[in-house]
């Protein structure tokens, strides 16, 4: 499956929103700022930062608290994701994260990986989580 690709302006508007994103993240025990923004099918752009909690693990992910606002806008499809995180390796959703993700979107879904400086990798869905179980599998014939 090839990677779907988005115009250099909108990934750079992705990119912008998971930062402010990444600079609001609660994370006064790990030190581990996330932040992510999607994009729905209507081209909105919605961001989460990651939510450390004392009781772990109450903390909430990125990419959940970003999937939270698009519901609240009234969204309820991904086109793409975008994840924000520093470090060595790249900064992928955990694998609950992947699963939420696949709630609101398809097995084609974009997601980009990137860091403060630049997109690091692009991958679907499907690459990430293959075979996974969705929406789809609980309708009858």
């Amino acid at each position: 499956m090839s990677v779907p690709i988005l115009d250099a302006g909108l990934e750079s508007r992705l990119w912008q929103a998971a930062l402010a994103a990444q600079q609001r993240a609660y994370a006064p025990y790990s030190k581990f700022l996330v932040g992510a923004a999607v994009l729905d099918t209507a081209g909105e752009i919605h961001a989460g930062c990651n939510v450390e909690n004392a009781a772990y693990p109450q903390g909430v992910c990125a990419e959940a608290g970003a999937l939270s606002a698009m519901v609240l806008a009234g969204a309820q499809t991904l086109r793409a994701v975008l994840v924000l995180g520093d470090g060595a390796g790249l900064v992928t959703p955990c694998g609950g994260c992947r699963q939420k993700l696949r709630e609101f979107g398809g097995p084609d879904t974009l997601i980009l990986i990137a860091d403060r400086k630049q997109i690091r990798a692009r991958f679907t869905l499907a690459q990430l989580l293959p075979e996974s179980f969705g929406p789809d599998h609980l309708t009858t014939t």
